[in-house]
């Protein structure tokens, strides 16, 4: 491929379409915290942004290194998604439901859940990698730099969003936002085993 028109619109159209979970989990976590402060939204949306570009970069790395390794292992993303998706939408639902929470932060997705989401978004977008095998380096990581930004901002309107609309749902904003994320892990999975 060379650079042109088409590698950019085909570069944000990637970005829109691997962004979509990590959207919904931006959405959720929106709802659950819904005093978020700017910074912390930054931050959020950055994570998932640093995923959803890095992913498609280890895949093209794969693709040029070592290819059969990766197809062996490319079997076991559904599997890895529904499990940490369900996790970490599990444990919101059961603290939605117990009402542990306050009002404002409480429900605070920590770094350490967070970065368990972004991987969890994002690692399907490994096989973005075979798609992208024919760009050399630079393509690549600029095709991966332009998923990014098209992530950030997508995240950045899940949260506010869900920010927006936590805040009018108060308490029942966590079981939501946890049904979501088992339902993103169950959707990655499905889509995952039987496409």
């Amino acid at each position: 491929m060379e650079w042109s028109i088409s590698f950019v619109v085909t570069s944000v159209l990637l970005g829109a379409g691997l962004a979509m979970d990590a959207f919904s989990v931006s959405l959720a976590n929106g709802l659950n915290e819904p005093c978020m402060k700017k910074p912390r939204m930054l931050m959020i949306a950055g994570v998932f942004a640093f995923f959803q570009a890095l992913m498609p970069l280890l895949g093209w790395l794969c693709v040029h290194t070592i290819t059969q390794a990766f197809s062996a292992f490319e079997k076991l993303i559904p599997w890895i998604a529904l499990a940490l998706l369900c996790f970490i939408g599990g444990k919101m639902l059961l603290d939605g439901l117990k009402n542990q929470q306050e009002e404002c932060g409480a429900g605070a997705v920590t770094f350490t859940a967070l970065l368990v989401q972004g991987v969890a978004t994002s690692i399907d977008a490994l096989s973005v990698g075979f798609t992208i095998a024919d760009y050399n380096w630079l393509m690549a990581l600029c095709c991966a730099l332009i998923i990014a930004v098209v992530t950030f901002i997508i995240c950045m309107g899940g949260l506010v969003i869900g920010r927006k609309f936590g805040t009018k749902m108060a308490g029942k904003a966590s079981i939501l936002g946890g049904v979501i994320l088992i339902l993103i892990g169950i959707e990655i999975f499905v889509t995952g085993v039987l496409l």
